[in-house]
């Protein structure tokens, strides 16, 4: 049995507001927790999963979590789950501290400008593990990268990749020294630029794009050159087809 105070201390994390009072978020699927418990990023709290679930987690999993397992009833799962239909396990995290002074010397960056869909977050926050990308600097208006879409999109690459929130004009004013790249629509073709090795890398808001504040601080306005029709393209497709190009 799940108790009533932890149905609705695990409901409440569905809202940033107290994932962050309790700096805790949760984590559904067997695939997305067991890549998260195997990554050891994120201190584990507890574990709530059915029968099935358990069967499916790893001899190594059962052993090292064993005293954080807690085996439920389907309807149990169901009432605790931020998804349509509850996937046989759930895991609480606490999140993970990050330190706004990273080193982001001679190394690509991303920067979000109030990119607001979870699910563009997730897409570009793995697309950036994939490419080895280790910082995305959010402004204050982005998505939590801790909501419940984007831990089940993003896997074990939310605890691989640095987000930090905050002011992004103060931290780009900060790192003068440091080029920046805007992402925007009539910028220079993106395929003529070689590798790039350091730099900010900004992508706008789905709809507003960047702010004119933002662009115009950027010393390069790059883009990706439309063949078709198309008004514009996916936030988090147009980061991909651009790190691809530089990297």
């Amino acid at each position: 049995m799940i108790t009533k105070a932890n149905i609705k201390y695990i409901q409440s994390l569905q809202h940033k507001k107290y994932r962050d009072e309790n700096n805790t978020f949760f984590a559904e699927g067997i695939k997305v927790v067991q890549e998260l418990l195997s990554s050891n990023i994120f201190e584990c709290e507890a574990i709530y999963c059915t029968n099935e679930g358990y069967e499916l987690l790893s001899k190594t999993i059962v052993n090292t979590y064993s005293n954080k397992i807690n085996i439920i009833e389907d309807f149990e799962l169901q009432k605790i789950s931020a998804l349509v239909t509850a996937n046989c396990i759930l895991a609480i995290f606490q999140k993970k501290y990050t330190d706004s002074s990273i080193n982001i010397a001679n190394k690509l960056t991303l920067v979000l400008d109030d990119i607001q869909d979870p699910g563009n977050l997730g897409t570009i926050i793995r697309t950036a593990d994939w490419f080895g990308i280790k910082t995305i600097f959010c402004s204050e208006f982005t998505a939590d990268c801790y909501s419940p879409k984007v831990v089940q999109s993003t896997m074990a690459s939310l605890g691989r990749v640095n987000i930090v929130y905050g002011n992004i004009r103060e931290q780009l004013k900060k790192n003068e020294h440091i080029k920046k790249y805007a992402a925007v629509l009539g910028g220079k073709d993106i395929r003529t630029y070689k590798k790039i090795e350091e730099g900010f890398v900004v992508i706008g808001n789905e709809s507003k794009g960047i702010s004119k504040n933002i662009v115009d601080m950027c010393e390069e306005k790059i883009s990706i050159e439309r063949v078709g029709e198309a008004e514009s393209l996916n936030a988090g497709v147009a980061c991909a087809i651009i790190l691809f190009a530089i990297i």
